[in-house]
């Protein structure tokens, strides 16, 4: 039977470059026919490229990645996937950047079992630190909002002939509508600077 080999490469963006990966695969002889490319976030399995390559996978077949953060950032998802491709469909693995995960190396229950081992303890890393990078963005948020840095749209100023405007909202003499028209806002925002104006 003969074995196909497949290619997965995957940025988290459309505007990463892809050539690093691409170079690592061509390196060792995988055909451009059968690299797949996703330009998507990590965080599950749900990628287009990566369902069309696993769907043409048959026993015997190999699928090689330049690294196992590549593959995925969710730990759990990665063990489930290495499961389904290795033990469900038959394939085998190549993690470039880690020799110890290539299960073309041994089939024997030692090769399994270090294959497995280095597997959950290099998902866990990747996982750890995609939830240490959403800590430090907290945190720098923070300390930016801390500082006094504003997040999100400036805010729309108020015009000079608001309290004018808010005379004649209030009389009836203009809808709400007409009032945010005039003052160029929406209608939330008209209301919260009506709320801000009583207060104030």
């Amino acid at each position: 039977m003969k074995k196909n080999v497949y290619g997965y490469v995957r940025v988290s963006t459309r505007e990463q470059n892809v050539e690093r990966q691409l170079i690592a695969l061509e390196k060792i002889g995988v055909p451009q026919a059968k690299i797949f490319i996703d330009r998507q976030s990590g965080k599950d399995f749900r990628r287009p490229a990566y369902q069309k390559m696993v769907k043409k996978l048959k026993a015997g077949d190999i699928v090689v990645t330049k690294s196992i953060d590549r593959l995925g950032r969710n730990y759990e998802e990665i063990k489930e996937q290495w499961r389904i491709l290795t033990k469900e469909i038959g394939a085998d693995i190549i993690i470039q950047d880690m020799p110890l995960l290539d299960t073309t190396k041994s089939r024997d229950l030692l090769g399994s079992f270090i294959s497995d081992v280095v597997l959950q303890l290099l998902s866990f890393v990747a996982e750890n630190e995609r939830n240490n990078i959403r800590i430090r963005q907290a945190e720098g948020i923070e300390a930016a909002k801390r500082r006094g840095v504003r997040f999100g749209k400036p805010a729309i100023p108020v015009p000079e002939n608001f309290s004018e405007l808010y005379l004649r909202w209030e009389q009836g003499s203009i809808t709400i509508n007409e009032f945010a028209q005039l003052c160029n806002m929406g209608r939330s925002t008209i209301y919260k600077r009506i709320g801000e104006y009583k207060k104030n």
